[in-house]
């Protein structure tokens, strides 16, 4: 099926929308705790909010991430869209929560939120990711290891479970781990903050 753009368009400008929608503020607001930017790695994602304000806060934090772009990847997907086309969709919800408009283009990097576009999109690379990202960061107690490792891995585990997305899911990789770079100089020098 052709994607015409008039229909594409439309749906990216959504997807980067609701992207801008940044869980970490919105959690730690409601819960009355200080802003995450402020301390901390200053990223408003779940693993500073673990490390500032717990797992309950955290995992609140990744609820919103992951599931935020969710509804309008259903829309593309039920619009019929072809893969290409529904990974448009998807990035712009990471380029949404990676460059929020409101917030001076600092947000996230974009890995709960990743983890939510591929959800939908490809379920069990995302599981898969999930599941090495938990066991990397409970080894190594390092957020930006476990994250750098899952991006790493996502390609290769949907050449072999979603083939059809194999570019969509290479492009969101390169995304998150250019999020990354401060954290990959940081790893080199030794001071970056652990769980």
């Amino acid at each position: 099926m052709e994607a015409p753009f008039d229909l594409i368009l439309p749906l990216m400008v959504i997807g980067y929308l609701s992207g801008t929608w940044l869980g970490a503020l919105t959690v730690c607001r409601l819960a009355g705790v200080g802003d995450p930017r402020l301390a901390g790695s200053c990223n408003p994602g779940f693993s500073n909010v673990l490390r500032l304000h717990g797992y309950r806060l955290a995992l609140a934090t990744l609820a919103v991430d992951a599931v935020k772009g969710m509804p309008v990847l259903w829309l593309a997907m039920w619009l019929g869209l072809p893969p290409w086309a529904q990974g448009m969709v998807g990035l712009s919800v990471l380029l949404g929560h990676a460059y929020p408009a409101w917030h001076r283009f600092r947000g996230g990097k974009a890995v709960a939120s990743a983890f939510g576009v591929m959800l939908v999109l490809t379920p069990w690379v995302a599981l898969c990711c999930a599941a090495f990202w938990t066991l990397l960061a409970w080894r190594m107690r390092t957020a930006a290891i476990a994250s750098l490792a899952s991006a790493a891995m996502a390609p290769l585990a949907s050449l072999w479970l979603a083939p059809n997305f194999v570019g969509v899911v290479i492009v969101f990789t390169l995304l998150v781990l250019a999020r990354h770079v401060f954290n990959i100089q940081r790893l080199g020098r030794g001071d970056e903050p652990g769980l």
